[in-house]
């Protein structure tokens, strides 16, 4: 299966994006610049850093991109809840678990949520901790600070805790 990369500038750091023919494979964020490989895009990858850009100028809210999630089936789950969250809104882990309908298994949600390979799109940044505080983050607790802020500022409404229906 081939597989495509592309390369964004973003307000949080250089975002590299890879896809398949037909769906979108990993976000991840770079930490090492110096490392870019050459760009391969394909038409999903220009199409998701068109969205990435809108999302990253206030203009969109939800991502339409084709999503390939390999993880086990709790793990998509999780990730599926994490769609569901609503711009500008936060949720805790407890929230997610019982959405799934596994109030126990909140730890088991806060380790899918850092195997999110997608996230942005997928949106494990507006997960915090019970008690309202920022917990870990796979790009740096100020990634998913600047993130909510962003997100916030564009939605309108302050941060709060708001539960999953």
């Amino acid at each position: 299966m081939k597989e495509y990369t592309a390369y964004l500038k973003s307000p949080i750091g250089t975002i590299k994006l890879t896809a398949t023919d037909d769906a979108i494979t990993s976000i991840l964020f770079e930490f090492d610049a110096s490392r870019k490989e050459r760009e391969k895009p394909n038409e999903i990858l220009l199409e998701c850093k068109k969205q990435l850009h809108e999302y990253f100028s206030g203009r969109r809210r939800k991502f339409e991109l084709p999503l390939k999630l390999t993880g086990t089936e709790f793990q998509k789950s999780v990730w599926k809840a994490l769609q569901k969250i609503p711009y500008g809104k936060t949720v805790s882990y407890l929230d997610i678990a019982k959405t799934i309908e596994n109030p126990k298994a909140v730890r088991a949600v806060g380790m899918a949520n850092s195997k999110n390979k997608i996230p942005i799109i997928i949106p494990c940044h507006r997960v915090i901790g019970e008690n309202g505080k920022l917990t870990g983050y796979a790009g740096g607790i100020w990634r998913k600070q600047w993130l909510l802020e962003h997100e916030d500022k564009y939605s309108g409404k302050k941060k709060q805790m708001d539960m999953l229906e």
